[in-house]
Parts: C-alpha cells; structure tokens; sequence
C-alpha cells in the first residue's frame, strides 16, 4: 500500500512576472512587423489574460512528486515524480534579472530533446531555496527506492536459494534411498 502524499512546500510566484511578461509581448511584437500592427490589441488584451495566467500559476513539492498548473486557454498540469528528475537548472537574461526574476528548468528522465526542460517555472520566489527542497527530496526519495528495492531483491534471492536447497536435499534423499 503506498503512502499518502505529503505537500511540502507550495511555490510562490512574484507579482512581478506580469510586467515581465507584458514587456516581453511589447518586445516580441516590435520585432515582428505584423506584431507592430497588432500591438494596440495586445495592449488593451495582453493585462486581463495576463493576470488570469498569473492566478492559475501553482506549483508544489509533495513528498514523492512536484506538481505544476498554469494556463488560460490551454490548461497544462503536469505532475513530475521526484525520482525521474535529473537536474534543475535556472535561467537569467537581462530582462528577468531587471524584474528580479528567474526561470527554473526541470529535466527528467527521459525528456522529449536534448536540453529541453519538462517543465518551465517563471517567476518562484526564492527559487535557489525552492530548487534546494526539491533535490533534497528527490535524493531522499531516491536513495529510500533503492534501499527498499535492495532489501526486497535479498529477501527474494534468499527464498528462491532455500527452495532450491531443499530441492536438493530431497533430491538427495530420493537417490540415498534407492
């Protein structure tokens, strides 16, 4: 029977990530020529979805796994068991460290192209503290899968040894009597 998950820490996303990410649309739409026509629109448009973005972002670490949700029109929950991740990495360019914001990447096992993250978190607070958690619940996780699993594999070889022990013991006895 598996144990209840625990939540041991739920993330905190800074305020300021809205205004990064209306700036981020300004600048993505200066680039693009049709992004220059269409930047009135997404200045009138661009706050509401973005504080509607902002109120679903959540992300927790539980005891054996880290839990993400976010989206407005395209809902993405993710649950990452802690055992498939390998790294977390952050992200600063000129633009997150003037908001004072990081990008935190988790790669897994597994994951869908080389040095693609799984999974993107924008904007935690205190994310070096958040990104320490969460290595240090997957080692221990990790190094609880691998005990058990050793102590199970043991316990398995022992019994199959036994049995053939008495296989042969009674093997013996069957060709003593003959």
């Amino acid at each position: 029977m598996r144990a209840k998950t625990k939540v041991l820490r739920k993330a905190e996303f800074n305020p300021r990530i809205k205004r990064y990410l209306l700036i981020y649309g300004i600048l993505f739409s200066i680039i693009t020529i049709v992004g220059i026509v269409l930047l009135p629109i997404y200045l009138i448009i661009a706050p509401i979805l973005i504080n509607k973005y902002f109120d679903r972002l959540s992300a927790e670490l539980t005891t054996r796994a880290l839990r993400f949700e976010k989206g407005i029109l395209f809902h993405v929950e993710r649950t990452i068991p802690l055992d498939k991740i390998q790294d977390l990495t952050f992200k600063e360019g000129p633009l997150l460290k003037y908001f004072g914001l990081s990008i935190l990447k988790v790669e897994t096992a597994g994951s869908s192209g080389h040095g693609q993250a799984d999974l993107t978190l924008i904007g935690i607070r205190d994310a070096s503290d958040f990104r320490s958690k969460v290595l240090e619940q997957r080692d221990k996780v990790t190094d609880n899968k691998y005990s058990s699993s050793t102590s199970e594999t043991d316990e398995s070889t022992l019994a199959v040894l036994k049995e053939i022990r008495d296989s042969l013991k009674s093997i013996d006895k069957k060709i003593d009597s003959k």
